[in-house]
C-alpha cells in the first residue's frame, strides 16, 4: 500500500489557486449523535447519527501580494468574508484520479486574521470555515 507525503497539496479557494502559500490544510467531517433512549430501552441509552458537521482548516503564509491570499480573500470592495465560496482540494496537482481524489465544497468564509506573528517570526493565517452543504469525492 503507497504512503503520501503532502508536499503537492492543491487548495483552490473561489476559483484562485492558493497552493503555494498553503501549509496545511484539513477536511474535519463529523456526525452529530442523536439519542433515541425511549422507556423500554433496557437501561442503556440508544443512538442514532445526525447531521453532518463539516469544516476545512487552513495555515497560510501571508503574502499581501496581487495573487496573495489576504488579496483573494479580503479584497476591498468584494470581500469573501462572511460568504459562502468554493473550495478545491486535492493531494497533489495532478489530474483527479482514484489515487489523487477532489474533494468540492462550500465554505462559509467565518473568519480571517489577516496577520499574525510575533518579532522574527513568519506572517501566517490561521482559519477554520464551516462547510456548508456535503462534500463531494470526485475520482475521475
Amino acid at each position: 500500500m503507497a504512503r503520501l507525503v503532502l508536499t503537492d497539496a492543491s487548495v483552490v479557494i473561489n476559483g484562485i489557486n492558493l497552493s503555494e502559500f498553503i501549509t496545511s490544510v484539513a477536511i474535519s467531517t463529523s456526525e452529530d449523535v442523536v439519542d433515541t433512549t425511549g422507556m423500554g430501552s433496557a437501561g442503556a441509552r440508544t443512538r442514532i447519527s445526525g447531521l453532518a458537521d463539516n469544516s476545512v482548516t487552513f495555515e497560510f503564509n501571508q503574502d499581501f501580494a496581487t495573487s496573495g491570499p489576504e488579496i483573494t480573500i479580503n479584497a476591498v470592495g468584494s470581500s469573501l468574508v462572511g460568504t459562502n465560496t468554493t473550495i478545491v482540494v486535492k493531494p497533489t496537482s495532478a489530474a483527479v484520479s482514484a489515487s489523487n481524489p477532489s474533494y468540492s465544497f462550500s465554505a462559509v468564509c467565518a473568519e480571517w486574521q489577516p496577520l499574525s506573528a510575533a518579532v522574527g517570526e513568519l506572517a501566517t493565517i490561521s482559519a477554520t470555515w464551516p462547510i456548508s452543504g456535503s462534500i463531494t469525492k470526485a475520482v475521475a
